[in-house]
């Protein structure tokens, strides 16, 4: 059995970390392209140019058109090939972030990524999501090394809307009992071998940190401020989630994930509420004690992830396009068969009926009358 681990080749956090990119850019290469949007471009313009005028960079600004799409990757890759770009530097969210590490592997360079919110573990990985131009998911890309450099400003992180951030926590929410799954199952991590000890236990450190420092810094980003906590999760939805996915593996939260695509409604939802309703299916699929379920729940609702159909505006779901949604997350190469079980659609549509209505259940319980979450789907935050 051979076990692997992979992670980035440098990893940089911290309040004002932006301002020292500059320096740890320069060995890397001395033609950057800084590939963003225009709306991340104002954040970073100021701090980002102070530290690269301290260098002998050459450097170029670079639109991203809002999709990690086939289309968007091979413009990019085709526009730092004719520009002798040697280096880029991805800055935003995640899609952002996916485009630039599958354009400089197209052109064979290396990558720097500066994330500005932390809303799931793409930075660190070696992998990147594509989606059709309308946004459903295509296909999982994999490289053979991770981001050169990946650094995050705190500062930065602590001023984007809190949704956000809590979409990191459900994120990582996932990763600790995915990779268990994917450990009991004997099966394969997205390394391509078997998880190490050090990779389990960076995942279970995910889980354990969230339930312990993730209310704190919630309360503290929604007032822009960094404190001890907000670093420990920024820490947690960034790296610890990144290498415990990636070297611990992805089960059937994430093909839940991939199979609410299907719905043109999930569009307006982010990578980890999707996620974080994905594992509440996982938990019901595997039988977990019901102490440990009301623990996601409780943790979930403390700090505004979805935790059933009405949080994420299906509340009116048809059988029907539950039926497209199974269908999709059962499809031959999802991760969903990385369980320890064998999986059928009728069984994963069951989960699906009965997360909701444990979700829905304890909503009640935790909240009397539910509410709309923070990170609601009808668009606050946004």
């Amino acid at each position: 059995m051979i076990r692997t681990l992979i992670a980035p080749v440098r990893y940089v956090q911290g309040r004002g970390a932006l301002n020292e990119v500059g320096e740890l850019i320069e060995p890397l290469g001395k033609k950057l392209m800084i590939f963003a949007s225009e709306r991340v471009t104002d954040i970073i313009k100021d701090p980002l140019l102070a530290s690269l005028q301290r260098t002998n960079l050459d450097f170029k600004f670079e639109k991203f058109n809002g999709e990690c799409s086939r289309k968007e990757i091979e413009r990019v890759s085709e526009v730092l090939k004719k520009g002798g770009f040697n280096v880029i530097a991805g800055a935003g969210g995640g899609k952002t972030l996916d485009t630039a590490k599958a354009s400089a592997y197209e052109a064979g360079i290396p990558v720097v990524i500066l994330p500005t919110i932390a809303s799931t573990d793409a930075p660190t990985s070696a992998i990147a999501v594509v989606y059709t131009p309308e946004g459903e998911f295509e296909e999982y890309r994999f490289f053979p090394r991770n981001p050169d450099l990946v650094l995050v400003d705190t500062l930065i992180i602590a001023q984007a809307p809190v949704r956000f951030f809590v979409s990191g926590m459900g994120d990582a929410l996932a990763t600790w009992f995915e990779a268990d799954a994917v450990n009991k199952a004997g099966a394969q991590n997205m390394a391509g071998g078997h998880s190490t000890s050090a990779a389990l236990r960076i995942a279970k450190l995910c889980y354990e940190n969230l339930l312990k420092y993730g209310l704190s810094a919630k309360l503290a980003v929604e007032k822009k401020t960094v404190t001890e906590a907000v670093e420990k999760i920024v820490e947690v939805n960034t790296l610890l989630s990144g290498i415990g996915f990636e070297s611990g593996g992805l089960a059937a939260a994430h093909s839940i994930h991939d199979g609410m695509t299907a719905l043109k409604t999930s569009h307006r939802l982010y990578h980890g509420e999707k996620v974080a309703f994905g594992l509440i299916v996982q938990l019901v699929m595997e039988n977990r004690d019901p102490t440990q379920i009301n623990e996601v729940l409780d943790f979930s609702i403390q700090v505004g992830l979805p935790v059933c159909f009405d949080d994420l505006g299906l509340g009116k779901v048809s059988r029907d396009d539950l039926e497209k949604v199974v269908r999709l997350a059962t499809a031959e190469n999802e991760t969903i068969h990385n369980e320890p079980f064998s999986v059928t659609e009728e069984f994963v549509l069951d989960a699906l009926l009965t997360a909701d209505a444990l979700g829905s259940f304890r909503k009640k319980i935790n909240l009397g009358v539910p509410q709309p979450p923070s990170y609601s789907y009808r668009g606050q935050n946004t």
